[in-house]
């Protein structure tokens, strides 16, 4: 299967582009570069892809010596992406033996972070999802911008997953419209910082944002907790015939999962404690259209959740 390729200069395309194989933006080396596409097309319906073979993949590179090259102030916009779009840069995924082996270690935040993409803005974009998660924030990154987007498709997961240690991302004017087999559209496990706001929710039936630590998970130790996020001025539609699941849902989890049992003994985040740990979030202005506010669900009085209806 042949490699992504690498985008190592500004592009522009046609509104009648097709880019038909898997692309890259690889390293520091990447830093700055626009991909406007103008309404051209990122993947096609028939092209392989997986979590470890993605339409889009912005990434980080170890280099000698083991340091990280982390890319940064990349911009993609005006683009449909069918398929998925993922943002790693210590692994893969939070199960990654790197990011696993950080976890062992106190300051494991600070190193994902360090080591992940960071200030990508991903604006006006359509993603279809092909059964795959479609917009991943992997363990670190933080500051990226996902803007006036549309998420549609299917999908076994959930439409954007923000991943352990990552940090201060605002989603913000987008509409999620991603039919999940089960799972919510928004999956904020061990993330803290973000800005979620302005954003419309369609079909909410499996449930909107939902905060949460997966605690252990493939043995990786979760350190930060789901914390000061701001979720603000977003509309959920649901179909008042059916019994949905939760718009907002914080502490989800709450070591209510077998993953605590896969981690190791050791007194360092989720390891000390497998609880989510979702505090001084604030939850305002909300607005649950076909449901109630009893959708929002809090168990923690230092988050602030007020006026949503």
């Amino acid at each position: 299967m042949a490699d992504p390729v690498e985008i190592v200069c500004d592009l522009t395309l046609g509104p009648k582009d097709v880019v038909a194989r898997p692309i890259a933006f690889s390293g520091a080396k990447a830093s700055g570069i626009t991909l406007d596409c103008r309404g051209g097309t990122l993947g096609t319906s028939d092209m392989t892809i997986s979590y470890r073979r993605p339409t889009v993949l912005i990434r980080s590179l170890k280099g000698d010596g083991g340091r990280w090259s982390a890319p940064r102030n990349i911009t993609v916009k005006n683009c449909t992406i069918i398929g998925n779009l993922r943002l790693v840069g210590l692994g893969l995924n939070g199960q990654a033996e790197p990011v696993r082996l950080s976890s062992l270690k106190p300051g494991h935040t600070a190193r994902a972070q360090a080591a992940a993409p960071t200030a990508i803005v991903l604006d006006n974009l359509v993603f279809i999802a092909r059964g795959t998660l479609p917009l991943y924030l992997g363990p670190g990154v933080t500051r990226v911008t996902v803007n006036g987007s549309r998420f549609e498709g299917d999908t076994t997961a959930t439409a954007l997953y923000l991943d352990a240690e990552s940090a201060e991302n605002r989603i913000t004017g987008n509409r999620f419209a991603v039919k999940t087999t089960r799972r919510e559209q928004i999956a904020i496990d061990g993330s803290a910082g973000n800005v979620i706001s302005g954003n419309v929710f369609e079909g909410a039936v499996n449930g909107g944002i939902f905060l949460y630590r997966n605690a252990g998970e493939g043995g990786t130790i979760r350190h930060q907790s789901p914390q000061y996020n701001r979720i603000e001025g977003n509309r959920f539609l649901y179909d008042a015939l059916i019994r949905p699941r939760p718009a907002i849902w914080l502490n989800q989890r709450n070591g209510r999962t077998t993953h605590r049992f896969s981690a190791p003994d050791l007194p360092l985040g989720s390891g000390l404690d497998p609880r989510d740990f979702a505090k001084f979030n604030v939850v305002r202005d909300n607005r649950i259209l076909g449901g109630w506010k009893g959708l929002i669900r809090n168990t923690d009085p230092t988050n602030e959740i007020v006026g949503n209806d």
